[in-house]
């Protein structure tokens, strides 16, 4: 899940980068409506939080852009503004939630999957290839069954290669699905990723192979 935080707190932005990445959720942070308004657009997100109070007007004004943009996605209002005529206006702009700060992560959390269940943009329940499956909703990798440990930054790149199984996945849509914009990335991380994860598949006998396409990108198939 990658998730878009439209918020002008640096320590409620770190609080909740920290947080999302445990639970294994990409995260871009902006801080201003001018800054999200040119990175939503191209519908890389799967839900937004949005603080109301920013530096250059009221966070709901966003709303109304980014669903006539067409996009659907869950819109979570977190903010101090908390009075109910607050929160019925939130509402009624568009949003799908409403949070007052303070409030505690696990909470937003649970907010957020309610939101993502209800939107159009729920993802299928499992995706499978070969003896290879793929809960998004635990982010749970199983192998004939049996459940495969492994670190976020592989798992992120192996649902992104599953979701497009049979189809070759260009780099840069590769490291979008996994890295998130404000992320220090060594130049060969990717790379480092992939090795590790044929490593394991093949040691698991997922029965599926990636290909690499030189300079180009990668793609996971079936096993013959």
């Amino acid at each position: 899940m990658r998730i878009l935080l439209i918020e002008d707190e640096p320590q409620m932005a770190v609080a909740l980068r920290g947080a999302l990445t445990r639970h294994d959720m990409v995260m871009d942070h902006v801080s201003t409506l001018c800054d999200a308004e040119l990175v939503i657009g191209d519908g890389a997100y799967d839900a937004v939080l949005l603080d109301r109070q920013l530096p250059d007007g009221d966070g709901l004004e966003l709303i109304p852009k980014i669903r006539k943009k067409g996009l659907t996605l869950p819109i979570i209002v977190i903010t101090a503004k908390g009075e109910v005529p607050d929160r019925i206006t939130g509402l009624e702009t568009g949003a799908d939630d409403y949070l007052a700060k303070p409030f505690v992560f696990d909470e937003l959390l649970a907010r957020l999957r309610a939101v993502m269940r209800r939107s159009e943009t729920l993802r299928p329940a499992l995706i499978s290839v070969g003896r290879l499956s793929f809960d998004p909703t635990y982010c749970d990798i199983i192998v004939s069954g049996l459940r495969l440990e492994m670190p976020r930054r592989e798992a992120l790149v192996l649902e992104c290669l599953m979701r497009r199984a049979g189809r070759m996945v260009p780099r840069p849509a590769l490291m979008e699905a996994v890295f998130g914009f404000d992320d220090e990335i060594q130049s060969n991380a990717l790379d480092s990723h992939i090795s590790r994860l044929r490593r394991k598949l093949a040691a698991s006998h997922a029965g599926v192979v990636i290909n690499v396409i030189r300079g180009v990108g990668y793609l996971l198939r079936e096993a013959s």
